[in-house]
């Protein structure tokens, strides 16, 4: 399933995201749901949002699942409640995820970007995936707009995939992590380069550079639906492509990960419990940024830019930049 959180009247509802009538309609969860009680259909406990959906137990979620398939068949129905996928109806999946935790997980942007720096690899990266908490409550969602941050002048995107999990654990093994994702989505790491430069010299890594903006969508995708590009190592083989202003700069695949979301999981849930919601970033894909692929490819981002980062499987999530 592809789940959404959607805004009608400036208010934040749940629903997903059906292709059954050739074309994308949201299906509101509270339609669903009275579908199911007046067809005498046992329904899953009533939730308002996404977080709360994913807070309820696997069981439920199987549930819904199930239900979707169902429904899809009726069309009429769909084109009757449904409502049609246009730009700017839909917001984060979660507007306001409890934490959100950035790996750094994959090898050929630690080199390329270390070494556009004069810098070469870190023997430690090799021995465990590292995380920087970034600010949970600066998640903006598809078409919304990114403010240019004040003192920046090098602003830049990040093309990644992020995690998101479902149930609460403690020191998770990684040969049970899986068990613990509820779905997927795409993520865009906002990044002022020239402040986040500075930080880093002192020692304690990004802050006001990566503090202002953090895109996720444009829906949360189950494992079940991706369960067709899973590679033998657990990985994804998932194209991922960034374009700024229509134009294709970046180009990577899932599948080139060094270290897995187990293995993240497994990782961040060492010592303290990772609850329901919590978003787990990729950290961003080889070629995935323009401090990774030099001004020679292109500048830094400027207001007026539009971006938008693809994922197979995930859909497209787009923003544009404007002044402060």
């Amino acid at each position: 399933m592809k789940w959404v959180t959607y805004r009608v009247n400036h208010q934040e509802n749940v629903g997903w995201l059906s292709d059954a009538c050739g074309e994308p309609y949201v299906i509101p969860l509270k339609a669903a749901r009275e579908w199911l009680v007046d067809h005498g259909i046992a329904s899953p406990p009533e939730v308002n949002t996404l977080l709360q959906l994913i807070e309820s137990d696997e069981e439920n979620w199987n549930k819904w699942e199930e239900i979707q398939v169902i429904l899809d068949q009726e069309q009429e129905w769909i084109k009757r409640v449904g409502l049609p996928h246009e730009r700017g109806l839909l917001s984060s999946p979660l507007p306001n995820p409890p934490s959100l935790r950035d790996f750094y997980a994959f090898e050929a942007h630690v080199k390329k970007a270390r070494e556009r720096r004069g810098l070469g690899m870190v023997p430690e990266w090799y021995e465990f995936p590292v995380f920087y908490f970034s600010n949970h409550r600066a998640v903006v969602g598809p078409d919304a707009a990114i403010k240019y941050p004040k003192r920046c002048h090098a602003l830049d995107f990040e093309l990644e995939m992020a995690c998101v999990i479902g149930k609460e654990g403690k020191d998770i093994p990684v040969s049970e992590a899986e068990e613990y994702i509820f779905g997927y989505t795409i993520m865009n790491d906002w990044s002022a380069r020239d402040i986040q430069a500075k930080e880093v010299k002192v020692g304690l890594g990004p802050a006001k550079g990566k503090d202002f903006a953090t895109s996720l969508g444009p829906y949360l995708v189950t494992k079940k639906e991706l369960a067709p590009y899973r590679t033998a190592n657990g990985r994804y083989d998932l194209e991922m492509s960034a374009y700024v202003n229509g134009k294709r700069i970046s180009y990577g695949n899932f599948k080139d990960i060094y270290y897995s979301f187990a293995e993240m999981i497994a990782r961040a849930s060492e010592n303290v419990t990772l609850f329901p919601g919590d978003v787990i970033g990729s950290g961003t894909v080889g070629s995935g940024c323009i401090l990774e692929l030099g001004p020679e490819v292109h500048r830094w981002l400027m207001p007026g830019d539009e971006v938008t980062l693809t994922i197979t499987g995930l859909g497209s999530l787009t923003n544009k930049i404007i002044d402060e």
